[in-house]
Formats: structure tokens, sequence, C-alpha cells
């Protein structure tokens, strides 16, 4: 039933609906403004993923100093 998944003639429909649906004046305007979101995104899951290792990395307790200050006072 479902050999190939995207053939051409499926991405050129795809096309066709979008250029009835928005218009052929503002196809660049939405193209361009959802190439702005997609960036957009990506910096922010990027930005996400930078602090969920940074604060990985700061809450290890067995940092040098910690363990110099435990056992001088002991």
């Amino acid at each position: 039933m479902l050999r190939n998944g995207l053939e051409p003639w499926h991405l050129l429909l795809v096309v066709v609906v979008a250029i009835l649906v928005f218009g052929s004046k503002k196809l660049p305007d939405t193209a361009r403004a959802l190439g702005k979101s997609m960036r957009i995104l990506k910096s922010e899951a990027r930005a996400m993923k930078d602090d969920e290792t940074v604060g990985a990395r700061t809450t290890n307790p067995a940092t040098p100093s910690a363990t110099a200050g435990r056992t001088a006072q002991s």
C-alpha cells in the first residue's frame, strides 16, 4: 500500500495547495517567517541543552576544593 512515502507528485500537490491557500504574494513572506521561527527554535533548543550540561557539571559534589576543606576540618 505505502511502498514509497513521498513521491514527486505529492510535493507538487503540496506546492499547488500552498499557492492556492496563501497566494503567490504572501508565500515568500510566509517562508521567511517559517525559516526565522525554525532558527529561533533551534537556538533555544541548543541553549537548553547547553544549560543542562552546565547544570550537571556544577552539581557534582566531589570537587577538589570541597573535599580539601572537609579533610582539613577533621
